[in-house]
């Protein structure tokens, strides 16, 4: 028996004799299956020819991404605060250099997820430091590998600790999620937002419903998520790639890029 986990996405399901019959997750229009069809992995194979590399992001967060890059290839983040430390997002590789670094910074209070693309193989991660997973309720049916640590939480928010708050945008899931960090960006507020508000290689912000298939959200979603944003205080954001970073003035970048999306859905091309 094994968990095997899907070569096109990262995800890692429940444990069984033979490898799923398909990926549900990629079945889903907003991914897909490969032309070549489904493929499997474990996380032993993973572990035989990948390793995870890190990056201090700012003082008291840290960037993890896995070389070869592994599926949909985002890096997860490691918020290090002074009431524990907290996993955002999550990649698919676990291995022992990986747990003892997290166990020198203090290990896991909580691990939060943006949306179910980066699910991967969270309930390793859950298990190697005892850490609860939280996740919203609306995506409750995308979990392929389920377990006791998994919380879902309900409604608009819910505060991790004092100043970590994950706050429900939707958009590109029903649940999709960002977390703001009031004391990031030197004081200022930063977002932790997946691709939920993915970070474009102009700078900009954009949402979508699929990104590899390039549907658009509706205009009245985009308008929810920026109505949904405009209360935090933030000045930076942190996409779900290493690149894909606004360092400064993000809230103007968010308001200009909701307003550049709603005009080119009504035929527009603003570059405002």
């Amino acid at each position: 028996m094994k968990h095997f986990i899907c070569v096109a996405c990262g995800t890692q399901f429940r444990e069984t004799a033979e490898p799923p019959a398909s990926c549900p997750i990629c079945e889903d229009p907003r991914q897909f299956v490969p032309a070549g069809g489904e493929e499997w992995t474990t996380l032993g194979q993973l572990r035989a020819g990948h390793r995870n590399a890190w990056e201090q992001q700012e003082a008291g967060l840290f960037g993890i991404g896995t070389t070869p890059e592994v599926a949909i290839g985002q890096r997860a983040l490691l918020l290090r605060t002074a009431h524990g430390n907290f996993l955002w997002d999550c990649v698919t590789l676990l291995d022992e250099a990986t747990i003892e670094l997290v166990r020198s910074l203090g290990g896991l209070r909580g691990i939060a997820i943006s949306h179910p693309h980066f699910y991967s193989a969270m309930v390793e991660w859950s298990r190697a430091f005892d850490a609860p997973i939280h996740l919203h309720a609306a995506d409750r049916a995308w979990v392929m590998r389920s377990d006791d640590a998994i919380v879902f939480w309900e409604g608009e928010e819910r505060e991790l600790a004092d100043g970590v708050t994950l706050w429900r945008c939707g958009g590109h899931f029903p649940g999709g999620t960002i977390m703001h960090w009031r004391d990031g960006a030197e004081g200022r507020g930063a977002l932790l937002t997946g691709d939920i508000l993915q970070v474009t290689p102009d700078g900009m912000v954009s949402f979508m419903f699929s990104y590899p298939n390039q549907t658009p959200l509706p205009a009245r979603t985009v308008e929810s998520i920026g109505e949904k944003v405009k209360p935090l205080q933030y000045d930076r954001i942190y996409g779900a790639w290493w690149e894909r970073v606004i360092a400064s003035d993000a809230q103007e970048v968010v308001r200009r890029s909701v307003a550049r999306y709603l005009e080119a859905l009504q035929g527009g091309s603003s570059a405002s």
